[in-house]
């Protein structure tokens, strides 16, 4: 009997341990979803600052717990998703893209502000540079953010490309920063004649001081671009997701109004559950120049010296 009663007690740890070790994540305290950012600007202050007052007002008026970290880099994000390593994450347009042709990823909402749901890249220079169109980039240095990154690299390189600047021939330097905020404290330093970056993020840099919009100026600005989407991890029951949909849906209704914040940390008012998905894989559709060739060769060059 005591050989049984061991046999049974280790047949039940076997089975019963890994529904314990394997438990998911389903928005209670304690099993919160894991939301990862993508890098667009760094620092954890930022985000907590930014973004926590939604997520806790979404936990306070729905119960649902997240855990909101920063991805270390854009590609890092796309893998924390497709390696269910993330429940929720923030991505661009080029890293849904990506994750989507990966593992497939649903859309949960793209932040709105007076009835908008674009946002725009640009690439900038110094207003006393002499650089007054893109051509004019032949010859000189520029800064890129993270080669996933929508508006810091794709966008401003098929900009680049359809002015006819190759960006690996005809400029001088290229830096990868890895963020928007790296690639405009580049230029704002004198280290690269342009920078690429979201025209959000020019103006949070502008608002914290690190650059001067004084002394800088946009040199070309691209087509409207659908805002940063929020996506959600396919694994999610349908129920938590359609909980998600409706949490992220009427939060501008339940708190304070400047609390509701977009990717970027700018001010919007709403989030758009309903989006057209079909509208984000219409503007990757631009960027068909910018080849997996072109930007190997970039990031090449930006490792010479």
């Amino acid at each position: 009997m005591k050989l049984k009663n061991l046999f049974l007690a280790a047949v039940t740890a076997v089975t019963l341990t890994p529904l314990v070790a394997f438990a998911l994540p389903d928005g209670s305290k304690e099993h919160p979803l894991r939301v990862l950012m993508v890098p667009a600007d760094t620092g954890t202050n930022d985000i907590t600052k930014d973004y926590g007052p939604v997520f806790q007002g979404i936990t306070d008026n729905y119960g649902i717990h997240f855990d909101i970290k920063a991805g270390a880099s854009y590609a890092a994000v796309v893998e924390g998703m497709c390696n269910d390593k993330a429940d929720i994450a923030w991505f661009g347009a080029v890293t849904y893209g990506q994750a989507n042709e990966k593992c497939g990823v649903d859309l949960l909402a793209v932040d709105v502000k007076k009835g908008d749901a674009s946002y725009y890249s640009g690439i900038f220079v110094r207003k006393d540079s002499g650089i007054k169109t893109l051509s004019d980039l032949k010859g000189k240095s520029m800064a890129f953010g993270s080669p996933n990154s929508t508006s810091s690299f794709n966008f401003p390189v098929a900009m680049l490309i359809a002015a006819k600047v190759d960006p690996v021939k005809d400029l001088k330097k290229v830096i990868i920063s890895g963020s928007h905020s790296a690639s405009l404290a580049a230029l704002s330093a004198g280290k690269v004649d342009a920078a690429a970056s979201s025209y959000n993020s020019f103006a949070k840099a502008a608002k914290k001081g690190a650059i001067d919009p004084a002394k800088f100026m946009p040199l070309a600005k691209s087509q409207p671009i659908p805002n940063p989407p929020l996506a959600m991890n396919k694994g999610l029951t349908s129920e938590l997701k359609a909980e998600l949909r409706k949490a992220f849906g009427e939060i501008h209704t339940k708190i304070d109004p400047s609390k509701i914040r977009g990717y970027g940390g700018k001010k919007v008012d709403r989030y758009d559950t309903h989006f057209d998905e079909q509208k984000i894989f219409d503007a990757l559709k631009k960027l068909n120049t910018v080849t997996d060739t072109v930007k190997a060769e970039m990031i090449e060059k930006a490792g010479q010296r």
